[in-house]
């Protein structure tokens, strides 16, 4: 199967095409940013173009395709600098702030990121300035990649929790306290056991000291660049 980034952006025979990749991409992005990625056929982005759809298929092989194209069409948007600042650890933590703000921006993206990473120009861009914050400090190119690995699973991770209490919300209609108050009764019999007491703590304590989500996503976040600093060489 040809790779869609080998296809020409236009169709170089046939009728004079009516649309470009592009626009292909941004009508996907639309509906997913509104409705998510279950939402895309290609029945539906013919109609959100104004093309047949079997039109498409001139641009993209499949639904496949075009997430691709999504994909990496976000990557752009968290690009870091060309140069990196000298300062590996405030580089990688505004990469991380920023993959997060792009993915709340575009909430399918917890999703797919867990299965695939873009190959495509913006995503190999991306990934080349990323890699070039632990550049030239005497890593082997195995390190660097698990470095800047697990901060972007981090994010990942992090994202996909922040989606699936969005989902749950939808799903249910209560938020994290309504829930809660519905399940006081059972909750009740587990802390009176006493055979739970971190539990009990979370229960009754949870959300002083860390309540904003993101100071709590920052707080993870130092600490696991706290963590690669002591296992840089002098760290």
């Amino acid at each position: 199967m040809e790779n869609v980034w080998m296809r020409p952006d236009r169709p170089a025979r046939g009728p004079r095409p009516a649309f470009s990749r592009a626009q292909l991409t941004e009508a996907a992005l639309r509906v997913a940013d509104a409705e998510g990625l279950d939402a895309i056929s290609m029945r539906r982005l013919a109609a959100e173009i104004g093309s047949g759809t079997m039109s498409l298929y001139r641009y993209v092989s499949g639904k496949d395709d075009v997430i691709d194209l999504m994909v990496d069409a976000v990557s752009a948007e968290f690009l870091p600098p060309d140069v990196p600042s000298g300062d590996w650890r405030a580089d990688l933590r505004a990469l991380a702030i920023q993959g997060r703000r792009t993915m709340h921006r575009h909430p399918w993206m917890a999703r797919v990121t867990a299965t695939r990473q873009s190959s495509g120009p913006n995503g190999v861009r991306t990934f080349e300035r990323a890699l070039s914050v632990v550049d030239g400090m005497g890593l082997s190119i195995d390190v660097m990649l698990a470095l800047v690995g697990s901060v972007f699973a981090y994010v990942n991770g992090y994202v996909a929790a922040e989606m699936g209490e969005l989902e749950a919300r939808r799903r249910t209609g209560l938020d994290v306290q309504q829930w809660m108050a519905r399940q006081a009764p059972y909750l009740e019999t587990l802390l009176k056991s006493g055979d739970h007491p971190l539990f009990a703590r979370v229960v009754a304590e949870s959300g002083r000291e860390l309540a904003d989500p993101d100071e709590r996503f920052a707080y993870g976040l130092d600490r696991l660049l706290d963590g690669i600093a002591a296992a840089l060489p002098g760290g």
